[in-house]
């Protein structure tokens, strides 16, 4: 009854958060076992009450401060400067923009939302397909679950009880690794996506760019720097990042003001509620899981499958790729942690940050698979690009992240060169 509930709300096209919360009250009432009541507040109060938690709604105020104080627009100046001179620059441009973004927002959503409305348009006058550049921009976005900040990083994080700094540590050569396979897309695609030539815009000076970029570029250095060296946690290092944004974009390039501020936190304090609220339902909906011993069955089921620790995780792989396509990426995130970790560490003795980099990058891919695909809908709704356009071009870019997941798999030490 669970599971049919389960699949039949999901599919009628109700939120998922409310989606997991229904199933968990039908398992309690269907099982008899109303004592469960009790403990769920207990088990709800104490998925929030998590100090590491609180770097989300900073991340997310330091993405909203950015774009109103004018940092977002100098990073894309800057990167337009300094890559003029390449043939399709204006592709290296978006990409490495993203790159920037990734590098201090730590929500990929919220970061494709961004670029689509910036770089979708300046491709498309650059006489690139429409298609391509909202595909391009989607697939860029792909960086921000992997390069620190992670939003889905902390939230295995606390999940999984491991270190967020050796996650967001054990992104960094994945990300870049990622970075690489896709400029080498643009330079294979973007020659069969420009439609007609290069149509003549203003450049600002190199000089000018860069020293407009430059107060911006120390935000990833404060985020990344300080946890690598052991100055500040993962929330400290976002309380600190978005006191810099403030200070640079109020101060410096004064263009935050103090009546941005309300609707600023505002939709900080909305996008916040979104997130906490998927992480109480999936939460609860694991809880469930757990009490009725599903992740011994998996074990179980696995140890019949295979006893290569490889095997295990390329099965993982695969598995992870079908959920992210109807499941949102931080639900199920939740939802499988808790059934597949024990399983992992205790049965195959798989180190907890690996496999969590491997986790989270594959779910991630769920931003760009159909049915849900978070990141295509974006891209779709922001550059006004029907969905089979963006698809046509989409489909590498998923590829390439595939070739890095596999990567990471067969090459654990890629997570570890940084910590």
């Amino acid at each position: 009854m669970t599971l049919a509930a389960f699949i039949v709300l999901m599919l009628l096209g109700m939120p998922i958060a409310f989606v997991l919360l229904a199933s968990t009250l039908t398992f309690v009432i269907t099982s008899g076992n109303y004592r469960l009541f009790e403990n769920l507040p207990q088990v709800i109060f104490g998925s929030l009450e998590v100090f590491d938690l609180l770097a989300i709604p900073l991340f997310i105020l330091l993405g909203e401060i950015m774009n109103e104080g004018g940092i977002t627009r100098r990073i894309i100046t800057a990167t337009r400067a300094w890559f003029a001179w390449i043939p399709h620059s204006i592709a290296y441009v978006s990409l490495t923009s993203n790159l920037m973004l990734a590098s201090i927002m730590g929500s990929a959503t919220a970061q494709i939302a961004i670029m689509s409305r910036v770089m979708t348009p300046e491709l498309e006058r650059d006489g690139y397909d429409k298609g391509f550049a909202a595909a391009l921009t989607a697939g860029a976005g792909l960086l921000g679950p992997i390069i620190p900040p992670s939003m889905v990083f902390i939230i295995y994080g606390v999940i999984a009880q491991v270190s967020i700094g050796a996650m967001f540590m054990g992104g960094i050569l994945p990300g870049l690794l990622l970075f690489i396979l896709i400029s080498g897309l643009i330079t294979i695609m973007a020659r069969r996506a420009r439609k007609k030539g290069s149509v003549d815009q203003e450049r600002t000076p190199l000089w000018r760019a860069t020293r407009g970029a430059l107060l911006t570029l120390s935000i990833p250095i404060v985020i990344v720097g300080g946890i690598a060296f052991g100055i500040v946690t993962p929330t400290e290092s976002a309380a600190a990042a978005t006191l810099m944004a403030v200070v640079i974009g109020a101060l410096f390039f004064q263009e935050l003001k103090w009546g941005q501020l309300p609707g600023v936190l505002s939709r900080t304090a909305r996008n916040t509620a979104i997130v906490l609220f998927l992480i109480v339902a999936a939460k609860a909906f694991g809880w469930v899981l757990v009490y009725n011993q599903i992740p011994q069955q998996v074990a179980g089921l696995m140890q019949g499958t295979t006893e290569s620790p490889l095997v295990f995780m390329l099965l993982v792989f695969v598995m992870l790729i079908l959920v992210g396509m109807v499941l949102d990426g931080i639900a199920a995130l939740i939802i499988l942690v808790p059934i597949l970790l024990p399983v992992a560490q205790q049965n195959y003795g798989i180190d907890p940050v690996h496999f969590g980099i491997v986790t989270c990058m594959t779910l991630s891919l769920g931003l760009l698979t159909p049915p849900v695909g978070a990141g295509l809908y974006v891209a779709s709704a922001i550059s006004n690009v029907s969905l089979p356009r963006i698809t046509k071009w989409i489909l590498p870019f998923i590829v390439a992240a595939c070739l890095v997941i596999l990567a990471v798999i067969f090459n654990p030490w890629m997570v570890s060169l940084f910590s």
